[in-house]
């Protein structure tokens, strides 16, 4: 029996709902690319880390309802080590390759890729690059629709300021840069104006003149979410229709990562810089 007209739109409706993620390494080296799901029961439909050797993607399908969700890359893994502080450079999770579904956020510091997606509720979708928990590789969120682009394209680990960097590489290159809550720098993350906490947990109380090297981040990154109220500043948290149905595309080591010399350089695990021409 073929099935009704509308029992056909009702299931090309459903089908066309999911959007499609790509993930893309342009780095130079393998990196380990992962997903947490922070909030619902909506989640893609693919594992929460791989392995991604460099200049590969892969893309897969994610429900528009997607909430608090997050994508992150992982650099210089050895998933033989149980713990998640030490099981990759930066950015390891609970769970090893794939990362649990319930806790397995990454191990600071590590650039973020946002997502709330607007379902059907008529909320728009929204996006961000988030260095609030610090950065670990440079990294784009691009969508098919014509929406903004949310980016920070440039290496911030080799001249990070001496109170955040790190961590580094078994080479001593950083490969990281600590937020100013994550660093600690005021001694109390629980009352602190670098975290937002206590005294000052609101916008008013926390702005973001009073955050430590927020400039570092924002003046190099200024399409990133830099502070846990960088809403303010107008280029953070951005935005698309979610009628557009937009699928979106998140690359590690964009094309614009560039050195002194305009050519694109992140540094490989091999601790030598590579030039992408």
């Amino acid at each position: 029996m073929k099935p009704s007209l509308t029992l056909t739109l009702a299931l090309a409706a459903g089908a066309a709902a999911d959007r499609t993620f790509v993930v893309y390494n342009g780095c130079p080296f393998t990196m380990w690319p992962a997903i947490y799901t922070g909030a619902g029961d909506s989640m893609p439909d693919y594992a929460t880390g791989w392995e991604a050797a460099e200049y590969t993607s892969v893309s897969f399908s994610v429900p528009d309802d997607w909430t608090a969700g997050r994508i992150w890359g992982r650099r210089d893994c050895d998933f033989s080590i149980s713990d998640p502080a030490t099981q990759c450079a930066d950015g390891g999770c609970n769970g090893g390759l794939e990362c649990s579904t319930d806790g397995g956020t990454g191990v600071p510091p590590a650039t973020l890729a946002e997502f709330t997606l607007g379902g059907t509720t008529g909320a728009p979708d929204y996006y961000d690059v988030s260095l609030v928990d610090g950065y670990n590789l440079p990294m784009s969120i691009t969508n098919n629709v014509g929406c903004s682009v949310a980016d920070c394209p440039v290496d911030l680990g080799p001249d990070c300021p001496s109170a955040l960097i790190g961590p580094y590489d078994s080479s001593g290159f950083p490969v990281g840069c600590k937020s100013a809550c994550e660093a600690d720098l005021d001694g109390d993350p629980t009352n602190s104006p670098n975290c937002c906490t206590g005294d000052y947990d609101t916008a008013a109380t926390c702005p973001s003149s009073g955050v430590e090297y927020y400039s570092y981040f924002k003046d190099n990154c200024p399409n990133s979410y830099c502070y846990a109220y960088d809403e303010s500043s107008g280029t953070a948290l951005w935005e698309c229709a979610s009628d557009l149905a937009a699928d979106y595309t998140i690359t590690f080591c964009p094309d614009s990562s560039e050195d002194s010399t305009n050519h694109p350089v992140v540094r490989g695990p091999t601790g030598n810089n590579t030039l992408i021409h």
